[in-house]
C-alpha cells in the first residue's frame, strides 16, 4: 500500500482517482502545527530551539495518517510545491516520526504545479527527498517572524494602548502607506497653465499644444498665471499657422509575460476590482479543480510563484492554439521565454497559466461561477498573450509653426498598423486617467492650417496617488519584500487590525496606523527599513539555497534586536509620549513647519480654553489630541492632521455650528471626538447634565451633514407606529452596530442609516418577523454554496446568521473568522473551521454543578494551604526576632 499525502481533502478526493487502488491519498488540512502563541515558543537562550505544537484539530487527522502509514510500504509528500509546502511535509514527518509509525516505510517527496492526471502521474514517477535547505529557510523565516511580533507587540502594548500587534513585514507596508499619505499632506499644489489649439487643414481637425515661444521650449511652470496663458493664446489665434515638419517613427509593443502571483493580483485588482485575497481563493479553487465532463480537473498551475516561465510542452500547446485561431502572422517565428526582474526571484516554479491552453473559457463557463470565470479568463488571455507577435505601431509628430518661427506647437499621436498581441490582451493601467493616444490627420510640410479655436487651460500639480492593492504589491516586490504567498495576509491583517481604512480602492492610514508607524520609526527604525527588511529576505533566500546557516542569522538578528527592545522599555511612557508628540507636530501642527502660511497665532494653543496647550495624548482607546489643563479643561479632537476639516468643516479643526435648535434654543454643533465625528446640542456646563449628543454613523458621509439632518439625529430613536399583533410600539435607531428596529425586546438590523427616518411600519414588521425566524431557527439566507462534504456528500453552505455570516454542514455551525468575505471562502477553509468546531463539541457541559463544588472545594483547601504558610512564616519570623 501507498500513503500519499496532500493537503486539502478536495484535492485528495481527486488524486485518489487518477492513482488507483493501490494509493491512500489522505489530508492534512494546512498545517498541523505551529508555535504556540506564548513566550518561550522560540529560546534564544537555547541556540533558538523552537517548541511546535499540534493543532488540536489536526490530532486525529494525525493518527489517522500514522494509523494508514505504519500498514504503509511507501509514504509519498504530496504537499503544494512551494516553501509552505516543503515545510507542511516536514512538519507530517517529524510527527509521524514521534509516533514511530515511519519503520521499514520509504519516505519520498512528489510536487505537481497542476493538478492534472498527467501532471501527477509523472510527479509521482519523478520522486525526491526532502528539501533540507528550504526547510531550513522556513523555519528561519518562522522564527524571526515569531521574535519580532512576540518581543515588539508587547512593547507596543504597554507604551501604545489600543495597538494589536507588529510584524516584520506588515509594519513596513503599512510605512509605506503612511509615508504616502504624509507626502499627500505636505504637498503644496503648484498652478501652470497649457495652451491648445483646435486646428483644421486639408483633413479631419486635430489638436495642438504650445511647445514653445520666441525659440525657447516652454517649460511646466512657464505659464504659471491667467495672464501670462492668455498672452501667449492671444498670439497664436492672431498668428497664420503651418505644418513645418511630420515626423512618423515606427514602434512596437511587446506582450507582457504570463502571470506571477503578484502580477496576477494587481491585474485582477485593476481589471475586476478583486481584493488579493479574493484573488487568491479564487486563484485556489481553480487550482484544485472543478468537474469538466464527468471528471474534476485543475484548470490553471499553482498560484503561488514568482516565476514567469512555462513548461516547453504548454509553450508549444499556446503557439499552436495562436497559429490555429489567429493565424501564422500572429505567431512569433521564436517561442517567447520569459525571466523574471523581480528581487529574489525563485525561478524554479512556472507562472500562472492554464493546465489546457486548448480549453477556452466559453468551454468552461458552466462548471464555474461569476469570479472564477472572470479570473480564469483572465489568466488564459494573458497566457496566450504572452506567446503572440508584438503590436507594430506609427508614432507621429507633426511641428507647426508661424512663418517667423516664433512659435511652435506640436501634436503627437499614433495608429496601430498590427495589432499583434492586443487582440487577445491589453494590461491594465494603474492611471484610470491616463489619456490614449489620437489619431492625426495625414497631413505634409508646408500645409496651411486654420486656427479654430485657441485654449489656456488652468491646472494645478497632483499629489502623488495613494496605494491601491496593486500599487502596494508592486511597490513590495520592487523593494523585494515579502514573498508571493504572504501579500494577499499582509494587506488583510492590515485591514483587520483597524490600521488602514479603504476610500474605495485605496488605502488610508487610520490613526492607529500612523501612530504604530511613528512608534517604530522613532524607536525601531533599523527593524522598519526597507533596506533591511529586504536583506533579511535575500538572507533568508541564501539558506533556502544551502549558502547560509539559518542559526547564524537568527543570533545576528536578536544580538542587535533584544537589547533595542529592553531599551525601549526602560523609558517612562511620559518619555515615549514627549518624544512621538515632537516626531509628530509636523503632521499634528503643520502649521508650525508652514511659516508661510502661518497667520502668527500659536497652533497649539488650546481654542477652548485659551491657556493650555495643546499635545499627543494616550488613552486605552487610542490616541487623541487634548489640552493640557485637563481636568479643568476637557478639549479633545481626534489625532490627525489640524485643520483637516473635512469631517466637521470648521476652519480650525473645531466645531461647526448648524444653527440653533427651535425647541431650546441651543446651538446645534459639528464636533470630532476621539471616537469619530458627532451632534451635540449646547455645550457641556461643570455640574450639570451632560449635553444630548449623537453619533454620526459610518455609512453616512459628513460632509453631507446639515442642520435638519443634525437635528434628526438628536430626535432618535423614531417611533414607527404600534405593532398590529401586540400594539406595542416599534422604534428606529442607530447604535454601537449600525441602524436598527426595536419592539418589546426584538431587534432586526435596516439596511442603511437613511432607513431609520423612513421606513414604514408595513416594512418593520416583515423585517421584524423574518429576525424573529431566524433566531428560531426558520429559513436562512444562502450566500454561497460550497459543494458537498467529503465524508457524507452533505451539503456544506455560507449562510447568513443573526450575529453574522457563518459555514454549516448539517447540524454543524462554524462562525467566519473577523474579516473574512462570505464571498470568499472555500470548502477547504469550511472543512478546516467545521473540523474545529466539532472537536469543540456542540453540547452543554451536564456536569457543571459537581465541577462548581469541586472548585469550591479546591478553594478552601488552597486557602486554608495559605493560611498555614503565613502562621508557619509568622512563627517563623517571631523565634528570629527572639
Amino acid at each position: 500500500m501507498n500513503v500519499v499525502i496532500v493537503e486539502s481533502p478536495a484535492k485528495a478526493k481527486t488524486i485518489n482517482k487518477y492513482l488507483g487502488k493501490d494509493f491512500k491519498v489522505l489530508a492534512s488540512y494546512g498545517h498541523v502545527r505551529d508555535l504556540p502563541a506564548k513566550d518561550g515558543s522560540v529560546d534564544p537562550d537555547q541556540d533558538f530551539t523552537m517548541r511546535w505544537e499540534v493543532d488540536r484539530d489536526s490530532r486525529k487527522r494525525l493518527n489517522d495518517i500514522a494509523a494508514a502509514v505504519k500498514d504503509a510500504d511507501r509514504l509519498f509528500l504530496a504537499t503544494d510545491p512551494d516553501r509552505e509546502g516543503e515545510a507542511i511535509s516536514w512538519h507530517v514527518m517529524e510527527v509521524l516520526a514521534q509516533k514511530k509509525a515511519l519503520k521499514d516505510v520509504d519516505v519520498k517527496r512528489v510536487v505537481f504545479n497542476a493538478i492534472t492526471k498527467s501532471a501527477v502521474l509523472k510527479a509521482m514517477s519523478e520522486p525526491r527527498d526532502l528539501d533540507g535547505e528550504l526547510v531550513n529557510a522556513y523555519l528561519a523565516r518562522r522564527a524571526l517572524d515569531y521574535l519580532v511580533g512576540f518581543t515588539l507587540s508587547p512593547v507596543l502594548w504597554r507604551r501604545l494602548p489600543g495597538a494589536r500587534s507588529a510584524g516584520r513585514v506588515q509594519s513596513v507596508a503599512l510605512r509605506l502607506i503612511c509615508e504616502r499619505e504624509a507626502e499627500i499632506e505636505r504637498f503644496t499644489p503648484q498652478e501652470y497653465w497649457t495652451v491648445t489649439a483646435d486646428l483644421s487643414g486639408s483633413g479631419n481637425p486635430f489638436s495642438a499644444r504650445l511647445y514653445g515661444m520666441d525659440g525657447k521650449k516652454l517649460g511646466k511652470f512657464d505659464l504659471n498665471t491667467e495672464a501670462l496663458a492668455h498672452n501667449a493664446a492671444n498670439r497664436v489665434s492672431s498668428t497664420a499657422l503651418s505644418v513645418a515638419d511630420v515626423e512618423k517613427k515606427p514602434a512596437r509593443r511587446n506582450p507582457q509575460p504570463p502571470f506571477t502571483t503578484s502580477t496576477l493580483q494587481q491585474e485582477a485588482a485593476r481589471k475586476l476590482r478583486f481584493t488579493a485575497s479574493h484573488t487568491m481563493s479564487v486563484a485556489q479553487r481553480l487550482y484544485e479543480g472543478k468537474t469538466i465532463d464527468g471528471e474534476v480537473t485543475g484548470l490553471i498551475t499553482y498560484m503561488r510563484t514568482d516565476g514567469v516561465s512555462m513548461a516547453e510542452e504548454a509553450i508549444q500547446a499556446t503557439r499552436a492554439l495562436v497559429g490555429t485561431r489567429y493565424g501564422d502572422k500572429y505567431l512569433p517565428p521564436q517561442p517567447r521565454r520569459y525571466k523574471t526582474k523581480a528581487k529574489n526571484a525563485q525561478e524554479a516554479h512556472e507562472a500562472i497559466r492554464p493546465t489546457d491552453p486548448g480549453r477556452l473559457p466559453q468551454h468552461v463557463m458552466q462548471a464555474l461561477d461569476q469570479d472564477e470565470r472572470k479570473l480564469y479568463e483572465l489568466i488564459w488571455r494573458r497566457t496566450l498573450a504572452s506567446q503572440m507577435e508584438s503590436a507594430s505601431l506609427e508614432r507621429t509628430t507633426i511641428t507647426i509653426t508661424d512663418a517667423a518661427r516664433t512659435l511652435e506647437l506640436r501634436a503627437t499621436g499614433s495608429v496601430i498598423t498590427f495589432d499583434g498581441f492586443l487582440a487577445v490582451y491589453e494590461e491594465g493601467r494603474d492611471d484610470e486617467d491616463e489619456k490614449r493616444e489620437t489619431l492625426l490627420p495625414k497631413l505634409t510640410a508646408g500645409d496651411r492650417l486654420t486656427t479654430d479655436k485657441v485654449t489656456p487651460s488652468q491646472h494645478f500639480t497632483e499629489p502623488p496617488a495613494r496605494y491601491s492593492e496593486a500599487t502596494l504589491v508592486k511597490k513590495l516586490e520592487e523593494l523585494g519584500i515579502g514573498r508571493p504567498s504572504t501579500y494577499a495576509s499582509i494587506l488583510s491583517k492590515l485591514r483587520d487590525r483597524d490600521y488602514v481604512v479603504m476610500d474605495k480602492t485605496r488605502f488610508v492610514p487610520a490613526d492607529k496606523g500612523r501612530l504604530v508607524t511613528a512608534f517604530l520609526e522613532k524607536f525601531f527604525e533599523r527593524y522598519v527599513e526597507y533596506g533591511f527588511t529586504a536583506n533579511l529576505e535575500e538572507q533568508l533566500d541564501h539558506i533556502s539555497a544551502g549558502e547560509a546557516d539559518w542559526k547564524a542569522l537568527l543570533r545576528d538578528f536578536w544580538a542587535a534586536f533584544k537589547p533595542a527592545t529592553e531599551e525601549v522599555i526602560s523609558r517612562r511612557n511620559s518619555e515615549v509620549i514627549d518624544t512621538l508628540d515632537a516626531f509628530l507636530e509636523p503632521m499634528m501642527f503643520p502649521q508650525i513647519a508652514d511659516q508661510e502660511n502661518s497667520d502668527g497665532a500659536d497652533a497649539r494653543q488650546c481654542p477652548s480654553c485659551s491657556i493650555g496647550r495643546l499635545g499627543l495624548k494616550i488613552s486605552r482607546h487610542g490616541a487623541f489630541i487634548g489640552c493640557s489643563r485637563y481636568p479643568d479643561c476637557t478639549y479633545t479632537r481626534p489625532f490627525g492632521k489640524a485643520g483637516d476639516t473635512a469631517d466637521t468643516g470648521a476652519a480650525d479643526g473645531g466645531p461647526k455650528v448648524l444653527g440653533q435648535d427651535p425647541d431650546t434654543g441651543l446651538d446645534v454643533a459639528l464636533k470630532d471626538g476621539r471616537f469619530g465625528p458627532y451632534i451635540q446640542l449646547g455645550e457641556a456646563v461643570k455640574g450639570e447634565e451632560k449635553p444630548k449628543r449623537a453619533g454620526i454613523p459610518k455609512d453616512m458621509d459628513v460632509g453631507s451633514v446639515d442642520f435638519d439632518m443634525a437635528l434628526k439625529l438628536l430626535s432618535l430613536p423614531r417611533t414607527i407606529g404600534m405593532h398590529p399583533e401586540t400594539g406595542k410600539a416599534i422604534s428606529s435607531a442607530i447604535g454601537r452596530y449600525g441602524p436598527y428596529l426595536a419592539h418589546d425586546g426584538a431587534y432586526a438590523k435596516l439596511p442603511s442609516s437613511d432607513e431609520v427616518f423612513t421606513v414604514g411600519l408595513n416594512r418593520a414588521v416583515s423585517l421584524l418577523a423574518d429576525a424573529g425566524a431566524k433566531k428560531r431557527g426558520g429559513t436562512k439566507t444562502v450566500l454561497k454554496d460550497l459543494g458537498t462534504h467529503p465524508e457524507d456528500e452533505a451539503p456544506i453552505r455560507v449562510l447568513d446568521g443573526r450575529y453574522g455570516p457563518y459555514v454549516n454542514h448539517g447540524k454543524i455551525n462554524a462562525t467566519l473568522p473577523k474579516g473574512t468575505e462570505p464571498a470568499d471562502v472555500t470548502l477547504e477553509q469550511a472543512l478546516e473551521w467545521l473540523a474545529a468546531k466539532a472537536a469543540k463539541g456542540t453540547g452543554r457541559k451536564k456536569a457543571a454543578p459537581k465541577k462548581t463544588a469541586a472548585k469550591k472545594t479546591t478553594a478552601k483547601k488552597t486557602t486554608a494551604r495559605k493560611t498555614a504558610t503565613r502562621k508557619k512564616t509568622a512563627k517563623k519570623t517571631e523565634e528570629t526576632a527572639s
